[in-house]
Order: structure tokens, then C-alpha cells, then sequence
């Protein structure tokens, strides 16, 4: 079996936990080069898969001028960032697996999809549900008639208060200018899986929804702009930074905020950096909660609920069909079948991994999926393709499209002029 070469543009959280799989399988997988602007990622990244400092680039740009370096890319960048290096791997013949969502531009999603299609090259987007052991047993059930025809589906992404706090209030997106809108930013996944279980294209969508908590006129009485500034409510304030950063066990949003995680590091970090601020006093501007109702053209109805007003960070799913209904919980990792008529429903406890870490098994499923397919030189197929990943994108597009402007959007005449804008 031939090894697989593959380079990694962001060394971050995701880049860094889509290679482990070279640590795991070093039969299978080699890492073989890295560009990274943090001085301190790259490095660490270089001595874990114990690159050549010829292999290791500061700058993406640098790596791609290179002969190829390798059978693949991952690009594991902030969205705003994605576009220019995707096109470039593709067009130096690079496979290439991009982390969601593709672009916060709908017409540069479209436009690297079709140069991935003219290429005749893998481009996988990291849609990692459809990977999972729980949406994965969902969908056969759908295909295997379990609840007759589907006719509705009600889903729910409960982001956890404290992930919207960290990730969507004071970090990488909270701002819809530096990143891109909440339902594009987090819940593109969501619309692919809707999509995916639908078993059809959208038809249309509206949608509902604002920041309507994360603040100023929100603050607690007296409250400062910096946690660490004596705020007076300390002991009381759910989103106290210590509290979250400061820990002596460690999580993934410790690890985000500094990559020396001393607690003088991360100490100075939230003295410092944008992760010690008041939730109330960001700069953030994406909604905290959102709802997006959907037709498909099979008459498939569907409705997704996103906010932040959660304990757990997980996801939740209701399908119903003609003949039963199929309910979810990922972080449980359990589906249960209630046939119509039975005295009494079969539930499923699918074991691990379970839950939103490592989504749930997605990432490595995801992982392997893109594997395969570089080593069959793009002839055979994933579960998904640049095509449909392009098709669920423009479902948040045109969701955020709705909610901004009050309307029903109508799928087909959206999604074209961003084709025609894009041909002109």
C-alpha cells in the first residue's frame, strides 16, 4: 500500500489534529512539510513529525512555489484565508482536504469548485458529520425505508454557553468581517447533514434571529471591560475568564488562547489578549441564536436551531417519517427508533467516540475518507464532493441572506447569480 504524503498549510488546533493520523499510522501517512507564521506552532509541529528545516515555511506561498512536495494539502487557515491558497494548490496539482467553511465568499466557493473539477483533483471539504457513527446510522436508516418516507426533520446544534463566550464572542469568530456569519462559521456542517439526510436540494429558506445577549446593556453592575481589571463581579459572572482559562485541568480553549500553557503564559494572555475581555464589552457581531426553516425539492420540510443559551455543546435531531421516528442525541451517541404501531421503540447506544469532541469520530473518519481517495488518484468516490459541499454553503449564504433581509430565498435564482457573477 502506498504511503501517503501530505503537507499542512495552519498549524493550529484543526491542522494539528487532522495529522495526528501520521502519528498513528506512520505506515500509512507521512507528514512532510508544514508553513505556519507562529513561530512557536511551526516549531512544535517540526519536532512532532520531525521535519527538515528546509520542509518548514513560514509562509504558505513560500511552500507552494516549491516543486510538489507532496500527494496533498491540507489547508487549515482562518475562513477569510482559504481562497488564495486553495487555488494555487490545485493548480500546482495538489489533492486538497480545506476546513470549513470553504470561503465567506459564495462566489469564490463556486470558483474552487470548479477548479477542482477542471483539474480532475480530490477536494474534500471538512463536512466531519457525515463521518460520525451517529449520522451515519441515521442516514441508514433513512435509505433503509426504517421510518417510511421522511417528510420533516427538526435539528438542533446547542453551542454551550461557554463555547459561544469563547469561540463566537471574544475569539476567531465573533466578527462577521474577520471570519464569516455564525451560520456559515459553525453550522455549515449542519446544513450539509441536513442535505445529506434530506436526500434532495434545497428549494428554499427563511430564517430568524440576532445577538441578543452578548452585550453592553447586558454587563453585570459595575462590570469592567477586562476580567483581571478588579470586576466586581468576579465570584458571580459565568464567563469570569479564570474560570474557563485558568484551570488546573486542561481543555482545547486553554490551548487556543496560548501556546506556552504555563499559568503565567496564560495568565498574561488574558491580561493581554482578546480572551480576557467582559463577554459584554467585544467587538462581537454574530448572532447567539438563529433558526433556519427549509424546503427541499422532495417536499422534505426541516427545521435547525442554533444557540448559545446551552448547557452542553452538542447536537440533537427529530426525523419523522410516514411509517415512524428516528431521535438523536450525538453527545449521548444514542438514536432511538420509534415505529408507528410497536409497543415499544429500540434504542441504540452506539458507544464511542461520542459527543462534539473530535466531533464525534468525524475528524478521523474524515481523515481516512481523504485518504483513500488520494491514493485512488481521484477515481472513486467520498461521501460527499466539492459539488454538494458548494450546494451547502449557499443554504447559509442564503440563510443569513433571509434572516438579514426579512425575505424567503428561493435556492435555484440565489445560487445563479453568484454563478453568473462569477462567469462575467
Amino acid at each position: 500500500m502506498n504511503k501517503v504524503k501530505l503537507a499542512l498549510i495552519g498549524a493550529g488546533l484543526r491542522g494539528v489534529n487532522y495529522t495526528n493520523v501520521a502519528i498513528d499510522h506512520p505506515e500509512e501517512v507521512e507528514i512532510v512539510a508544514v508553513a505556519e507564521p507562529w513561530d512557536e506552532r511551526r516549531d512544535h509541529f517540526q519536532q512532532v513529525h520531525q521535519l527538515q528545516d528546509e520542509m518548514c515555511f513560514t509562509d504558505w506561498r513560500d511552500m507552494l512555489s516549491q516543486p510538489k512536495l507532496a500527494d496533498a494539502v491540507l489547508i487549515c487557515t482562518h475562513d477569510h484565508m482559504h481562497f488564495e491558497p486553495t487555488m494555487k494548490a490545485l493548480d500546482a496539482g495538489y489533492h486538497v482536504l480545506l476546513e470549513k467553511p470553504m470561503s465567506p465568499d459564495p462566489v469564490q466557493c463556486i470558483q474552487m469548485g470548479d477548479k477542482a473539477n477542471k483539474q480532475g483533483l480530490v477536494f474534500s471539504i471538512c463536512h466531519v458529520l457525515r463521518y460520525t457513527r451517529f449520522f451515519g446510522t441515521i442516514k441508514q436508516m433513512l435509505d433503509e425505508g426504517k421510518i417510511g418516507r421522511l417528510m420533516s426533520i427538526q435539528h438542533n446544534e446547542n453551542v454551550g454557553y461557554w463555547h459561544q463566550a469563547h469561540s463566537f464572542v471574544r475569539g476567531n469568530w465573533r466578527s462577521e468581517k474577520e471570519s464569516s456569519p455564525m451560520i456559515l462559521a459553525k453550522s455549515c456542517h449542519d446544513m450539509d447533514i441536513l442535505l445529506w439526510l434530506a436526500g434532495a436540494s434545497c428549494k428554499r429558506v427563511s430564517s430568524f434571529g440576532s445577538l441578543s445577549h452578548f452585550r453592553s446593556e447586558h454587563a453585570p453592575a459595575g462590570a469592567t471591560k477586562r476580567c483581571l481589571d478588579g470586576c466586581p463581579a468576579a465570584n458571580t459572572c459565568l464567563y469570569y475568564a479564570p474560570k474557563t482559562y485558568l484551570t488546573d485541568e486542561p481543555n482545547w480553549m486553554q490551548l487556543a488562547i496560548s501556546n506556552d500553557q504555563s499559568v503565567e503564559a496564560r495568565t498574561k494572555a488574558i491580561e493581554e489578549g482578546p480572551y480576557g475581555r467582559c463577554v459584554y464589552y467585544c467587538d462581537n457581531d454574530v448572532v447567539d441564536h438563529q433558526v433556519v426553516n427549509m424546503e427541499f425539492e422532495n417536499e422534505v420540510t426541516a427545521v435547525f436551531t442554533m444557540s448559545a443559551f446551552t448547557q452542553e455543546c452538542s447536537r440533537t435531531i427529530k426525523l419523522m417519517g410516514t411509517l415512524g421516528e428516528i431521535r438523536g442525541a450525538m453527545e449521548k451517541n444514542e438514536v432511538e427508533w420509534i415505529p408507528f404501531g410497536a409497543e415499544e421503540s429500540e434504542r441504540m447506544e452506539l458507544g464511542t467516540p461520542g459527543g462534539h469532541a473530535g466531533h464525534g469520530g468525524g475528524d478521523e473518519g474524515l481523515v481516512w475518507d481523504f485518504i483513500k481517495l488520494v491514493r485512488a488518484n481521484g477515481l472513486e468516490k467520498g461521501l460527499t464532493s466539492a459539488d454538494i459541499s458548494v450546494q451547502s454553503h449557499l443554504m447559509a449564504f442564503a440563510a443569513e441572506h433571509a434572516r438579514l433581509a426579512g425575505e424567503v430565498v428561493e435556492l435555484a435564482s440565489y445560487a445563479e447569480q453568484f454563478r453568473s457573477s462569477d462567469q462575467s
